[in-house]
């Protein structure tokens, strides 16, 4: 576990952004990971998905303050999270405001149809090349349509590992591009699912209150951070 907390981005957000527009202002194709303790965990667990974590090329970002907190274990600091959900944001906003394009893959339908109108309306100077829902039987084939057009930005909303491995599979054909495995970011950009209040986002609580709203999440919950701190427990105790 250790060698993926090491990996993780570790300044703080602005910088982050700061770099990640720079990125696309060059056109330096990207792949970004959203870690939270599942991720995490799941990579130990699946060979294909340990090699997408570690490859050179995967730029792995603190979603979860689980994965905040867990690195301390190590005496690592990572100073903040970063979101999916502030990730779309701030691509949306950098598309728009140097007239990039960009192909939204995943959720439903419904959510798609919101996603278009929210990006016609706020977001008018995007080139949105393609969306498409995330229950289209052959995937590879929408991945070939993204190729086909080649956008600046590629936001793939199809679950841990499922989103990641399609993206890794397909990154050596393209050129160029910000590629992101969002997860459930189209749900709540989409006002189709409420994200937590702030109060709950500023004190890192976002997963209280879901597990509140969703008690079928606290067997997750249990099998995704409580078990992976201590497991990084044990893992650094072994190491000293």
């Amino acid at each position: 576990m250790k060698q993926y907390i090491e990996k993780i981005y570790n300044k703080d957000k602005k910088e982050f952004y700061n770099q990640l527009e720079d990125r696309m202002k060059k056109e330096e194709k990207t792949f970004i990971i959203t870690a939270n303790p599942e991720v995490l965990t799941y990579g130990e667990k699946d060979e294909q998905f340990d090699k997408i974590l570690m490859a050179q090329e995967t730029i792995i970002v603190p979603d979860g303050i689980g994965v905040v907190k867990g690195a301390k274990i190590f005496g690592i600091n990572i100073p903040e999270r970063i979101t999916g959900v502030e990730l779309t944001y701030l691509l949306m906003k950098l598309c728009d405001k140097y007239k990039k394009s960009m192909y939204l893959f995943g959720a439903t339908s419904e959510v798609m149809v919101k996603m278009k109108t929210l990006i016609e309306q706020k977001y008018s100077r995007i080139e949105l090349l393609g969306t498409q829902n995330g229950y289209v039987e052959d995937k590879q084939a929408v991945m070939e349509d993204i190729k086909a057009k080649s956008p600046d930005v590629v936001l793939v909303a199809l679950g841990v590992p499922r989103q990641e491995k399609l993206i890794y599979e397909n990154l050596k054909a393209f050129n160029k591009g910000i590629f992101i495995g969002i997860g459930g970011s189209f749900d709540v950009i989409s006002g189709t699912k409420k994200r937590a209040p702030k109060i709950f986002i500023k004190l890192n609580l976002e997963w209280l209150y879901r597990i509140a709203f969703s008690p079928a999440r606290w067997k997750r919950f249990y099998e995704g951070n409580i078990k992976y701190i201590f497991k990084l427990k044990k893992e650094a105790k072994n190491k000293k």
